[in-house]
């Protein structure tokens, strides 16, 4: 292993989620760019969301209720500061998201011009309206899409895929003062070197740590790097007991807790026990749409309860057409390990999902550490409190990306 020569650009991004590469596109408009991936864009935990991005967007819904919700979710440790100005931001940040390039779903309106389309709401858990907009079951996948080509459209963007972030390249603290951010050590994993990569501003945008734990939801590369850089050059970090349990991830030892979008939940799924009982009513008046926390305690209670390795989610009272169409990716995949969404319940029980807390930052993005900024899952603005609203990821993302 070898240092090769440093490289140099105007801001760096370790990361190359939603917030990462929101935060390049932004900050290419103003100098050069370098953003460092540890595996392909297409393993960012971005890639891996199917439920969709939670903003206000009907004229039914409004902030004040998305806002109510977002608290409640967060057991009353959110920052009220921040809650709102992300919620307020929200519709703005999907429209960037809509110009560059992103097809979230769209239905027919109904209306007397049957060619008018209006984007398709989902409800989650939590949730009191409808306000996630998806792109089917595969919402991470096509958001990437879009910005992974914006991105390369853009000549000042420079991406290191396979570069392993080792340690944040700081300043030594004077007069009790934190030593300013320069950029990073990083292996190139391809020639087993280590690059010194110098910016004026870092961005960590790393995502969580889902990999901690045995059973997660997470991709292999959650691996909890950026936090732990962030803490060991002394940056503030907060609400790290906080980790969410997502209630569904199939039950299958092929299936790599395969993720069970809360969204079906949202269109009628069931949550039952083997003898067909459901179970959720006793928990929470919201049964499956309680928000996650409940739901995810509430089946685990049963499992120890009654000595069980699984539960049932039941979806197939809906129409055989519609959960195809809603739900394709979901569908062939719960196929392809024998089950049969529309004929049947299939086998789930909670995972590791999401940091809640992270490395602690404003609203601007910046960390206790001069010239560090941190945004996504690997941040903690005070959003999510100890219980994340569902698809209120993507939502910060977006918006604190846009923010730095």
């Amino acid at each position: 292993m070898r240092h090769n020569a440093q490289l140099s650009s105007d801001f760096l991004v370790i990361g190359g989620g939603i917030a990462g590469l929101t935060f390049a596109i932004k900050a290419a408009d103003a100098g050069t760019v370098t953003v460092l991936t540890k595996a392909g864009s297409s393993e960012a935990n971005t890639a891996y969301a199917q439920g969709g991005i939670a903003s206000v967007w009907s004229v039914d819904d409004s902030f004040e209720s998305h806002i109510e919700d977002t608290l409640r979710a967060g057991a009353g440790l959110c920052d009220r500061a921040a809650v709102e100005t992300i919620v307020r931001e929200g519709p703005e940040a999907v429209r960037e998201l809509i110009r560059l390039g992103t097809r979230f779903t769209r239905v027919e309106t109904g209306g007397p011009d049957d060619s008018e389309l209006e984007y398709d709401l989902g409800k989650e858990g939590g949730h009191s309206h409808r306000r996630v907009l998806h792109a089917q079951d595969l919402t991470g996948r096509e958001i990437m899409r879009a910005l992974t080509e914006a991105a390369a459209a853009r000549p000042n963007i420079r991406t290191l895929e396979n570069h392993v972030a080792i340690n944040l390249l700081v300043e030594t603290a004077t007069a009790g003062k934190p030593g300013a951010c320069w950029g990073v050590y990083a292996l190139d994993r391809s020639t087993h070197e280590i690059r010194k990569v110098i910016s004026r501003a870092t961005m960590l945008a790393t995502g969580g740590a889902g990999k901690v734990y045995l059973y997660t939801t997470n991709p292999d590369i959650a691996s909890g790097d950026g936090v732990a850089m962030a803490y060991r050059a002394g940056a503030a970090v907060a609400n790290l007991e906080f980790y969410q349990f997502h209630p569904t991830c199939l039950y299958h030892p092929a299936a790599k807790s395969f993720l069970i979008s809360e969204a079906l939940r949202g269109e009628g799924a069931i949550l039952k026990l083997p003898d067909g009982t459901a179970f959720m009513k006793r928990y929470h008046p919201d049964a499956e749409l309680a928000p996650r926390d409940v739901v995810a305690r509430a089946i685990d209670s049963e499992m120890k309860r009654r000595g069980l390795d699984f539960v049932y989610l039941d979806l197939s009272h809906r129409d055989a057409d519609f959960i195809r169409r809603r739900f394709p990716n979901i569908f062939k995949r719960c196929l392809s390990f024998g089950y049969d969404l529309t004929k049947g319940p299939i086998p789930v029980v909670p995972a590791a999902h999401y940091m809640c807390g992270g490395v602690q930052t404003d609203l601007d993005g910046r960390s206790s550490i001069p010239r560090l900024y941190a945004a996504g899952e690997v941040a903690m603005t005070g959003l999510h409190g100890a219980n994340r609203l569902a698809s209120n990821s993507l939502l910060e993302a977006a918006v604190m990306g846009r923010r730095g």
